[in-house]
């Protein structure tokens, strides 16, 4: 969790200097690392860079994941290549396509699913079912 915390403190960074693209990347990030930190922390394995699949795999566990939180899962998974390669996109790069209303948005999104993180992270102690802090 600590590095989904510190990839969303650069991605804001990134939004402040107008690194758009890159904002959006790192929110991306953020959301990945928080997911696979819970399915570590549930020790379940937790590999590949898709926001939603990884919440899918957290749902599979019993985890009620809601229809907002998902959304913007599937919304910061179109954030993971394009952000960075120049290949992604029939012409220029990819700092020339995106926006501050995109990186606010990716951002907003990071956030509302490292938030859902913590919120299953406290209920799994309340429940004693995590043996780590």
């Amino acid at each position: 969790m600590r590095t989904a915390q510190a990839n969303l403190r650069s991605a804001k960074g990134d939004l402040e200097r107008g690194d758009y693209n890159w904002a959006c990347f790192k929110a991306q990030q953020a959301a990945e690392m928080a997911v696979k930190a819970l399915l570590y922390g549930i020790g379940r394995p937790a590999h590949g860079h898709s926001v939603s699949k990884l919440l899918q795999r957290i749902a599979e566990e019993g985890f009620d994941v809601p229809n907002e939180v998902m959304a913007a899962a599937k919304a910061l998974d179109k954030c993971y290549i394009p952000t960075r390669y120049p290949n992604a996109w029939s012409e220029g790069s990819p700092h020339e396509y995106y926006t501050e209303g995109d990186g606010r948005k990716a951002i907003e999104g990071a956030k509302k699913i490292l938030n859902w993180v913590r919120e299953a992270w406290g209920l799994l102690k309340e429940e004693g079912k995590s043996g780590t802090q």
